[in-house]
């Protein structure tokens, strides 16, 4: 994939969602036994990822998760960020969230950008005006994708995306004054 400008993309995006597994994680899935015999799921996120949805929220972008699964580590991991939307246990049926959102927000798609990484998330990607991928994605979300990080899911995606939006809106050194004040 050639690289392009998307500035004309990120510059006018209020609204960034996410998928999870694969994005804000690396896509592993690691299950815990339990002496009981429980079995627990755990997750891994990056922190520079949620230092930055802070950044994102705190500079007025809305951001939410969208995901197929449910996962017992997500929604405190969501809450602590302070994300404005989750879903989760989907399935394949994402874009209902998708459209809620919007209906809440108010928001058109062409605001919005969306991250993901497998062909669950194209029905959105093909419908926002900034659909990015992670490099770690499936062929079809590449190909339709304008932006792929070089950043892979779970290792500073995200973080690269909010950097790129608000570097186009001409947020971003606003933002880094917040830190070298």
């Amino acid at each position: 994939m050639l690289e392009q400008d998307v500035t004309p993309l990120a510059w006018k995006i209020e609204l960034l969602l996410m998928d999870v597994d694969g994005v804000l994680t690396d896509g592993t899935l690691l299950y815990l036994p339990l002496a009981d015999g429980r079995v627990v799921e755990t997750k891994t996120f990056h922190a520079t990822d949620g230092a930055a949805i802070g950044i994102a929220r705190r500079a007025g972008i809305k951001t939410g998760i969208i995901s197929g699964r449910a996962s017992p580590a997500v929604a405190p991991r969501a809450e602590e960020l302070k994300m404005d939307f989750l879903y989760q246990g989907l399935g394949r049926a994402k874009l209902p969230a998708f459209e809620e959102i919007l209906g809440k927000t108010g928001i058109v798609a062409g605001r919005v950008c969306y991250v993901g990484d497998d062909i669950q998330d194209l029905p959105i990607l093909t419908r926002v005006g900034f659909p990015v991928a992670v490099p770690n994605a499936c062929s079809e979300v590449l190909t339709r994708a304008a932006y792929v990080t070089r950043a892979h899911g779970g290792r500073g995606a995200i973080r690269e995306v909010i950097e790129l939006i608000l570097r186009a809106q001409g947020k971003w050194e606003a933002t880094m004054s917040e830190f070298l004040s």
